[in-house]
């Protein structure tokens, strides 16, 4: 189908889109020592390495002459602006940042960075750490400090029981071990 037919233009700059931060409003960005040094280590592999190795492709392309029809000059811009993108996001991201070490914490309550097992009704035992918004990892049991599970667990101690509301109704869940720990990163 023909441009003339449809409103996309080449001139769409999706930097004109809101970026969502996903934390509530006046909420601080908590995160871990590990969790920090990962997206620190994201933003100077963009900068330093895929961005340049993208702009030299895009000056070899708009060098060889009419760019409309120009693959590689066409991709190149669009990966320039997500990269740009994603570098204004992480810097956002590590200028907002609180980093709170977990093995610093001296309690034996429940809060930000803690690594914690709970068992169900039905016996079965699972173990999650609360972590930042940007280190949410399910597979490792990395659930990020505003959601429902960690809404619950915090401020409990062991052999506390929490009521934990899901989809399927209440559930509830009896704090086995809790402990501060380095996460891996």
């Amino acid at each position: 189908m023909s441009k003339a037919f449809t409103k996309e233009t080449d001139d769409f700059d999706e930097d004109d889109m809101p970026e969502s931060s996903g934390l509530p409003a006046g909420v601080k960005n908590y995160i871990t020592p590990a969790g920090y040094a990962r997206l620190k280590n994201e933003l100077d592999d963009l900068v330093i390495k895929e961005r340049p190795e993208v702009v030299r492709t895009v000056s070899w392309a708009a060098s060889n002459g009419d760019r409309s029809e120009n693959g590689d000059y066409i991709y190149g811009k669009r990966r320039l602006r997500e990269i740009d993108r994603r570098v204004r996001f992480l810097l956002k991201r590590l200028e907002n940042a609180e980093v709170v070490d977990p093995e610093r914490q001296d309690t034996d309550q429940i809060f930000f960075g803690a690594t914690v097992t709970v068992c169900d009704q039905e016996g079965n035992e699972q173990t999650v750490s609360i972590v930042g918004m940007d280190e949410v990892d399910p597979a490792r049991g990395h659930v990020s400090w505003i959601s429902p599970i960690a809404k619950a667990l915090i401020k409990a101690r062991e052999g506390d029981v929490v009521r934990l509301a899901t989809p399927t109704g209440i559930r509830e869940l009896e704090v086995i071990e809790v402990k501060y720990q380095r996460l891996a990163a």
